[in-house]
């Protein structure tokens, strides 16, 4: 399968309930979002989406107050720049996937309702298969629409109803004053006329306006000015009032006209400025992995798909299979070289990072967008080619993304040096304890067997004793440390073999205890013989034992006795060997289960410290626990959990 038909989806579908809200900013935001997240509710595992389509007559800390909230009830915040509100949403819902949209009912007056559809009933018009839930809010009787667009930029249904008020309101205005023109002034005519000139501009903007201004100068000249009937105009001074008028009409205009637009750019600098703000605050907090980023990028500019690109450094038969592990590689400087036309063209060379959205641009030149972003990555679009007033943004959204990009990189490296790094800081410990541990029996028995073969000297049977007895605890204690070598580094592989049957701890402890030699009339058992067997392996079992009476005689003071008790739980058994030793912090309680660690000895005289790390790793090998706890009085416990025979 291709790389371009992996990602290829015909239709668009709805695998689970997505619910969004549109949001203006309002007071009525509060009420949308808490009916959208109980809509949600009642949907098992619905997502809840709220959106604001800038630039809107919004106040920013509303719309910072209305993200809080919605994240509070599990939802996601999202912004999109559009200048068609109902297009940008029905857009945005499609784009998401979404099942159901709900929307505050409308705050526009009756005559604004007779003049327009408004934003509600046109996306309930543009729906479709998305519910659309209109709800009523104690500010749908107060009027003052939030998202009228007439207050903030011309948009096209302003400029149309300039257009019918300089085409048709002129004239009827014209026709309205004939029957009066021996009544009034031509001062008084012109100042009406002008009247309804401005109406145009404030309404329509410049062209409108110097479409009326010329059409009434012209009724004015015509109808008005004498010699009526012709198009001249006898007295100057009509002249100079016609030219002013034409003038004011002119001014009125281009004012409306300036002032609409620096009020649309001001409004997509808002816009821009809470998208980048949006964007930072997820990098600085570590949320911006790269598909989220694209995602959010197709969602705010209405986009069909979002793709990152990556250039290859050498075509290859299988350029288009699916990427794999070694395709997200961090490419090397020396294969890179700028993209010249053939690259943009060629799918071969660009291999896809990551994308969302529908099908992607499997190469530069396939896409509608796109945005360089360094010599080996390029962010691609398709949709609609991007504005020039969207362009930082992009731009914003690609460096992001490859900054991203470049974090999950390293993550993925120091994720997988760090089982490395751990191995070669147990290796070092190992070679620094061992060395030691090693050579320590090995010099004793060494000496022990050099002094019985020296020749010349006569040992008597005690001496001969002596030092046999020596080798041999030399050599004993040699061999304790390489089979607990052994035992671990089979832990660790996962290949220890474990015999689980019913066991009784009165028969296993015994031989524990006899394990301590010389140590073994410092411990004091009360293990009662009436405790149900547990499931174990003997022979791990009393190693786990030994290691935990051998470790806490270690730390206990001289002639305070370690004690061994043992209870039962339910369906668990607690063996619990408890010291008098100057115990640890409980902080510090998973130190001492790492291997090769000593918590609190200064020198290497107790062993490589590998007695505890494997007695838990025996301990989880038959299905147990085992964990620390404080000794009352001062000291620690080990507490080893096992599960009772059935």
């Amino acid at each position: 399968m291709s790389e371009a038909d992996h990602y290829r989806a015909e239709d668009t579908w709805e695998a689970r309930e997505r619910v969004v809200v549109a949001l203006t900013g309002g007071p009525e935001g509060d009420t949308l979002v808490r009916r959208a997240a109980r809509i949600a509710a009642r949907n098992q595992d619905a997502d809840l989406l709220a959106v604001h389509v800038t630039p809107a007559d919004a106040d920013a800390p509303g719309l910072a107050r209305l993200r809080a909230l919605v994240e509070s009830l599990g939802g996601s915040y999202h912004h999109v720049v559009g200048e068609d509100v109902p297009r940008a949403l029905i857009d945005f819902a499609r784009g998401v996937n979404a099942t159901q949209l709900v929307l505050g009912a409308s705050r526009r007056g009756r005559f604004a309702q007779i003049m327009s559809r408004g934003v509600g009933v046109t996306i309930i018009a543009l729906s479709g298969s998305i519910d659309v839930h209109m709800v009523t809010h104690e500010e749908a009787s107060r009027g003052r629409p939030r998202w009228s667009h007439g207050r903030t930029a011309l948009t096209p249904g302003r400029r149309s109803a300039g257009w019918v008020m300089a085409v048709a309101g002129i004239p009827a205005l014209t026709a309205v004053l004939l029957p009066a023109k021996g009544d009034l002034a031509p001062s008084s005519e012109m100042l009406l006329l002008l009247f309804a000139v401005v109406g145009v501009a404030l309404t329509g903007g410049m062209w409108p306006a110097l479409t009326a201004a010329v059409g009434a100068s012209l009724l004015l000249n015509l109808l008005f000015t004498p010699p009526v009937g012709l198009l001249a105009i006898a007295d100057p001074e009509n002249i100079l009032a016609l030219v002013v008028f034409v003038l004011v009409a002119v001014a009125v205009s281009v004012i409306v006209d300036i002032a609409a637009r620096r009020t649309r750019e001001a409004a997509r600098a808002t816009a821009e400025a809470e998208l980048l703000s949006t964007l930072a605050g997820h990098v600085l907090r570590g949320e911006a992995a790269v598909s989220s980023l694209l995602a959010r990028m197709r969602e705010t500019f209405g986009l069909t798909s979002v793709t990152l690109l990556e250039r290859r450094a050498e075509p290859s038969p299988d350029d288009l299979a699916e990427p794999s592990p070694d395709d997200l590689a961090e490419p090397s400087p020396d294969d890179l070289a700028e993209p010249s036309p053939d690259d943009l063209a060629e799918p071969g060379r660009w291999r896809i990072v990551a994308t969302s959205g529908g099908p992607p641009a499997t190469c530069p030149a396939a896409a509608d967008t796109v945005v360089v972003i360094d010599e080996q990555l390029v962010l691609t679009a398709r949709g609609r080619p991007s504005a020039a007033a969207d362009r930082r943004v992009l731009e914003a959204f690609a460096t992001e993304a490859a900054v991203a990009l470049r974090h999950e990189r390293l993550a993925r490296e120091a994720e997988q040096a760090r089982p490395l790094a751990a191995a070669d800081r147990m290796r070092t410990a190992l070679l620094a304890a061992v060395s030691h541990d090693l050579r320590t029996p090995l010099a004793s028995a060494k000496a022990a067997v050099d002094s019985l073969a020296e020749p010349g000297i006569a040992w008597s049977g005690q001496d001969r004793a002596e030092l046999l007895g020596a080798a041999r605890q030399s050599l004993a204690k040699l061999e304790r440390l390489v089979v607990n070598l052994l035992d671990m580094s089979r832990l660790q592989a996962g290949v220890l073999g474990v015999d689980l049957q019913p066991t009784s701890l009165a028969d296993v402890l015994p031989g524990a205890v006899d394990d301590l030699d010389r140590s073994r009339d410092r411990v004091e058992s009360a293990v009662g013989a009436e405790l149900p067997e547990v499931l174990a392996d003997p022979a791990l079992l009393e190693r786990v034992l030994a290691n935990l009476m051998a470790n806490a005689v270690r730390y206990s003071p001289p002639g305070e006795k370690v004690l061994v008790t043992a209870s039962r739980h339910a369906a668990q058994v607690e063996v619990r060997v408890a010291d008098r030793g100057p115990g640890i912090p409980p902080e510090a309680y998973e130190q001492v289960f790492l291997p090769f660690q000593r918590f609190g000895d200064r020198d290497n005289h107790a062993g490589v410290g590998l007695g505890l790390a494997l007695s838990r790793g025996l301990a989880e090998a038959m299905g147990g626990t085992l964990m620390p706890d404080r000794t009352p009085g001062g000291g620690l416990t080990m507490i080893l959990t096992l599960s009772v025979a059935s």
